[in-house]
C-alpha cells in the first residue's frame, strides 16, 4: 500500500507544470522607434542581415507569432498584387494583409538571395528556421539596438497591437488583423492607447 501511494504521489509531481515566472520587464511591448532600431541593427550584422531585419519588420507589421513566421511560405505571398495571407495558430482567424513598399522591397531581395525555397525564411541549407533561431535573432537585435532589457519575439506582436491602437484604429479591425478569436485579447491594446484621451484637454 505504501509503495502504491509513493508511486501515485510521484506521478502527480511529474505531471504538475512548473509555476509561471512573473515577467521582470517593465512592459511587454516595444515602441516603434525601438523596433526601427532593431531592424537597423539586425541589417548590419552577420551574413543574413537582410533576412534577419525582414523577420523583425514582418513580425511587427503583421503581428506574427514565431510559429506563424517560421511556417510562412512563398505561396502565401503575392509580390505582384502586394499582399500576404496570414495563417494564424492557436485557433486564430486567418486574414489577408496588404504589403507596403518596405516589405515588398526586402521580400524581393530575399527571393533573389534564397532562390528555389518553399519557405520564406530559411537557413543556408535551405531549411526553415527554427523558433529557437528566431528567438536568438530577436534577442541579439534588441541587444545591439541598445535596449536594456532582454527582448523576445512576442513583444513584436504586442508592439503591432499597441501601435495600431495608438493611431486610432477600430478595436474590431485590430482584432481581425491580429487574428484574435476573442476580442478581450484585443481590448488590452485600446485600453492603453493615448488616443482615447486626446480630446480631454484642448490647450
Amino acid at each position: 500500500m505504501v509503495t502504491n501511494q509513493l508511486l501515485f504521489s510521484a506521478k502527480l509531481t511529474r505531471s504538475t507544470p512548473p509555476p509561471k515566472q512573473p515577467s521582470e520587464r517593465d512592459r511587454e511591448y516595444l515602441r516603434p522607434d525601438e523596433v526601427e532600431a532593431m531592424i537597423h541593427a539586425a541589417r548590419k550584422v552577420g551574413r543574413h542581415g537582410v533576412r534577419d531585419s525582414a523577420i523583425i519588420l514582418l513580425m511587427f507589421r503583421h503581428g506574427l507569432r514565431t510559429a506563424e513566421l517560421v511556417a510562412l511560405k512563398w505561396s502565401q505571398i503575392d509580390l505582384t498584387g502586394g499582399y500576404i495571407e496570414v495563417h494564424r495558430v492557436k485557433h486564430g482567424h486567418d486574414s489577408i494583409h496588404p504589403l507596403r513598399s518596405p516589405e515588398l522591397r526586402v521580400l524581393r531581395k530575399i527571393k533573389r538571395d534564397y532562390p528555389e525555397t518553399q519557405y520564406v525564411f530559411v537557413s543556408e541549407r535551405k531549411a526553415p528556421l527554427s523558433t529557437r533561431t528566431i528567438r536568438h535573432i530577436i534577442a541579439r537585435a534588441g541587444e545591439l539596438a541598445g535596449i536594456s532589457e532582454p527582448i523576445h519575439p512576442h513583444q513584436l506582436r504586442h508592439a503591432c497591437g499597441y501601435y495600431l491602437a495608438s493611431v486610432g484604429h477600430d478595436t474590431r479591425a485590430i482584432q481581425d488583423y491580429l487574428g484574435h478569436k476573442n476580442i478581450h485579447h484585443t481590448v488590452r491594446y485600446t485600453q492603453m492607447s493615448p488616443s482615447r484621451f486626446e480630446t480631454f484637454w484642448t490647450d
